[in-house]
């Protein structure tokens, strides 16, 4: 059995891969994620597909972890997320088409981790910031 460390360094090996069989893997049967938008999803599959998502809309994306901690069953990673938006988007409020922009966003993701697979994952980033960095919002004044 894998400790929770190793889970999370495997979830974002997988990511960055684009590895969709791995990610699936990882997730457990009924696993969770929460994130921006009031959203949540629940089951291996739906948690899967969130993240493909993000590897469809963005296919040269890649994670790259600056902060860990890990506590137990736990796993706390503060990233950075880099990619080009070059296909469809879904999100909870909607399909956001390609922009071609570059992103390149913060962000913090929880891991609860059982046996060798993630349960819950709570995602948090700054939304306006992806999309004033897609060009879906104006740039915020300055003071």
């Amino acid at each position: 059995m894998a400790d929770a460390r190793e889970v999370g360094a495997k979830f974002v090996e997988a990511f960055n891969a684009h590895d969709e069989e791995r990610i699936r893997q990882l997730n457990a049967e009924n696993a969770t994620i929460e994130a921006p938008g009031d959203m949540r999803v629940e089951g291996r599959e739906p948690t899967t597909q969130y993240a493909m998502a993000w590897l469809r809309a963005f296919p040269d994306a890649r994670l790259t972890v600056h902060n860990e901690l890990v506590d137990g069953d736990w796993v706390v990673q503060q990233f950075t997320f880099e990619g080009t938006h070059e296909d469809t988007l879904s999100s909870p409020n909607g399909d956001i088409p390609a922009t071609h922009n570059r992103l390149q966003g913060r962000a913090v993701q929880l891991f609860k981790v059982e046996g060798d697979t993630v349960t819950e994952t709570h995602l948090y980033f700054d939304q306006v910031q992806v999309m004033t960095q897609l060009g879906l919002m104006p740039e915020p004044a300055t003071a």
